[in-house]
């Protein structure tokens, strides 16, 4: 016996559209409600509470001597930071993506090692070195040396805890790349050094940029590690955001808002660039 196939009959008529599944738009709503309710509505307080004294009280907050100094130090800081970190990130990532050496994997642990280390922790640490009662302290001390409370403390906290974001960003793209292009402009007679500007930086650009900007945001913001080691002196070791917490305690509500809404700014412009930057690197990607 033989069986025949028959192709349904064509009715002419088009499928029905389906409905939109319910769970991704309740999902939707459930994202957006947290980002309103946890991210949109904090920042829009802070500019808010900056605000509500009227733009003279606002100037004058963040012009005040104390002030300054904070927005000096913070930016000196992260002034003095982040190019190490860029500096080490390049070095780390070209070491781990493109050369094999013992201790490889060690060295991908250590750079993880402040996200996993409590930043005040980290602080502690540089107390415990550079203190008085620490393993250089006296020494310091002899020759008229301040490691903590001040600049030299405040800036070892900051690139201990932003020394990651650089190499992370770069490790995996330079691990995508391969090895082909650097060999191929070694055979040419390229040197270590032509290979890396010419070659190697220019395909990881955008996220070399990425990392700065993520090392530079998060140096502005740090508070955890800086608080141990700065020691807390008004107009003297104080960043931005312990004159902030400063200013919240004293009950000037209003002053901390103003500060806070500097940082804020810092944020907003951050995710502005950052979102810059992710676009054209898939647009080079596409192209």
């Amino acid at each position: 016996m033989s069986a025949v196939l028959t192709a349904p009959a064509c009715t002419g008529e088009l499928p029905e559209k389906r409905s939109l599944p319910v769970v991704p738009l309740l999902l939707g709503a459930v994202a957006l409600g947290y980002i309103l309710l946890f991210l949109l509505l904090p920042l829009f307080m802070v500019f808010y509470g900056g605000l509500s004294k009227g733009l003279a009280f606002y100037w004058e907050a963040i012009q005040e001597p104390d002030a300054l100094s904070a927005i000096y130090l913070t930016l000196t800081a992260a002034a003095i930071s982040v190019p190490l970190n860029l500096v080490f990130g390049v070095a780390a990532a070209w070491a781990i993506a493109k050369f094999d050496f013992r201790g490889k994997a060690l060295l991908v642990t250590l750079i993880d090692l402040p996200f996993a280390v409590s930043p005040v922790i980290s602080g502690l640490i540089y107390a415990l070195v550079f203190g008085l009662q620490g393993w250089f302290g006296q020494s310091l001390a002899e020759h008229d040396v301040s490691v903590l409370f001040a600049v030299p403390g405040i800036v070892l906290a900051t690139v201990f805890v932003t020394f990651p974001f650089v190499a992370r960003e770069l490790i995996p793209l330079m691990q995508a790349q391969g090895r082909e292009e650097e060999e191929a402009a070694a055979s040419l007679g390229a040197g270590a050094w032509q290979i890396l500007w010419r070659v190697t930086l220019p395909n990881v650009k955008w996220g070399l940029l990425y990392g700065v900007i993520l090392s530079n945001a998060r140096a502005m913001g740090e508070f955890g590690a800086v608080s141990v080691v700065s020691g807390h002196i008004s107009g003297m070791t104080n960043t931005l955001p312990l004159h902030i917490e400063i200013l919240y305690n004293e009950y000037n509500f209003a002053g901390a808002f103003a500060c806070a809404s500097l940082l804020a700014l810092l944020a907003l412009v951050t995710l502005v660039v950052k979102t810059v930057i992710e676009t054209r690197y898939l647009k080079e990607g596409r192209s």
